[in-house]
């Protein structure tokens, strides 16, 4: 069976280190390391060894080796660390040997943290925190990772499976006892109690204008405008680079160019789009597209304005967005006569304005994603999972209380939901999906 197998990984970045960290998980770790760097170390106590190839007895390097004997392991497994030199014709020679060893075989993605989770040592909301944290480019990316990965969300829902758990057995015990009226009205009412708690709970809990996803992939901000207003100089002025062709020609910018920004410890990608006016090709047609399509379902648009020219108004269908940010900018401020008009003025060129644009823009995207301490939706999965759980508690606080047997199998759907996002339940259809995510080595 694969799960008898025993598998191992460089779980260091690739390439030339100081150091490079082979990982070894299963049954036969111990053996392992009893063979090519013996003697076996004391349980979690680093010791200096020499890894040999058993085949020729050729040393392939000193190392320290540290063996964690089961079930005390990431794992739950035996497990052996190997810290080597972080030489690539080192690690390629000891994978080469960990592969001709009886049982051996190298891991595959994601394989480390998916038998974790077999061995009950995290959870899959965890593990999708672990995935997140290794992902985490920002401060409060690590934080909102960090905290995942500990149990702060598998604690609020399993608490949540709790209450329902104990909503379900009050509404099968009002079932087995309908025949004492006193009894079974009381225990439905307490269920119905429960649930109403519940709902309103998972409600509002929904109801948080996806932050935890916005902080994780990053607060979406478009740069938008008529050509030449200035787009391409501020999205290189942000980023500190020419990640945009700037030219005088109209229309230079055809596609959605994107820059990821850390700023204040919040992710934010500014996108560069197509000048917005009346197209002259279908090239251009596409880009203005494209355009619009990312302002609708960006986090905050940046209507860029030429202040040396008369204002233009953005289309309808960008500036009306449904609550989402909007704000004006009047861009080359330093052109002679320019007129900021009441709107923020900016120039690319010297920097004017730009510190109190990255200022108001991080106060928007901290805005936007809110308390970081308090546990927030991440992962599509989790949310679709809430949503199936919210609509049958739903249905067991509004359909007919005499439909007793189809209120108990409401709760049985909304239990169900729960157990899914922390794999309590059969998940066996998103394992792929979440496991896929990690690299060989986790």
């Amino acid at each position: 069976m694969a799960e008898a197998q025993t598998i191992f990984a460089l779980s260091s970045a690739p390439g030339r280190a100081g150091i490079a960290v082979v990982r070894v998980s299963g049954p036969a770790a111990g053996a392992v390391v009893d063979i090519l760097a013996p003697p076996r170390p004391v349980n979690r106590i680093a010791a200096l060894r020499r890894i040999r190839d058993p085949q020729s007895s050729e040393i392939i390097d000193e190392a320290l080796v540290l063996w964690f004997a089961a079930p005390r392991t990431e794992t739950g497994e035996d497990m052996v660390e190997l810290h080597l030199h972080g030489s690539p014709a080192v690690v390629k020679a000891v994978l080469a040997t960990l592969g001709r060893q009886p049982g051996c075989r190298l891991a595959e993605p994601g394989e480390f943290a998916r038998r974790a989770f077999n061995n009950g040592k995290l959870d899959l909301a965890q593990v999708e925190g672990l995935a997140d944290l290794i992902d985490a480019e920002t401060e409060a990316q690590r934080h909102q990772a960090l905290a995942q990965m500990r149990g702060a969300l598998s604690d609020l829902y399993e608490g949540w499976r709790r209450d329902l758990l104990e909503a379900s057995a009050l509404v099968e015990a009002a079932i087995d006892f309908s025949d004492e009226g006193d009894v079974a009205g009381d225990a439905f009412e307490r269920a119905r109690g429960i649930v109403a708690t519940l709902h309103a709970a998972i409600a509002a809990h929904l109801a948080d204008g996806n932050r935890g996803e916005i902080l994780r992939e990053g607060f979406r901000v478009v740069l938008a405008g008529p050509p030449n207003s200035g787009k391409s100089s501020l999205l290189n002025a942000l980023a500190r680079r020419e990640a945009a062709i700037v030219s005088e020609e109209a229309g230079t910018t055809r596609d959605v160019i994107e820059v990821r920004l850390d700023l204040d410890g919040l992710p934010v990608i500014v996108s560069d789009t197509a000048g917005i006016r009346e197209p002259l090709g279908a090239i251009e047609k596409e880009g203005i597209r494209r355009t619009l399509a990312h302002a609708r379902e960006a986090d905050l648009v940046l209507w860029l304005s030429d202040a040396s020219e008369p204002p233009v108004a953005p289309p309808p269908d960008v500036s009306a967005r449904g609550g989402k940010c909007f704000l004006t900018l009047a861009s080359k401020i330093d052109i002679p006569g320019a007129s900021a008009a009441g709107m923020l003025a900016i120039s690319s060129k010297t920097g004017a304005g730009l510190p109190e644009l990255i200022q108001r823009v991080a106060g928007l995207a901290r805005e936007r994603i809110g308390d970081l301490h308090a546990p927030a939706i991440t992962h599509a999965r989790q949310r679709n999972s809430l949503q199936v759980c919210l609509r049958a508690l739903q249905d067991f606080i509004t359909l007919p209380a005499s439909e007793q047997e189809l209120r108990a199998e409401d709760l049985r759907i909304a239990v169900h939901a729960l157990g899914r996002i922390t794999g309590r339940v059969d998940v066996e259809d998103v394992l792929g999906e979440i496991f896929g995510r990690f690299c060989i080595g986790k």
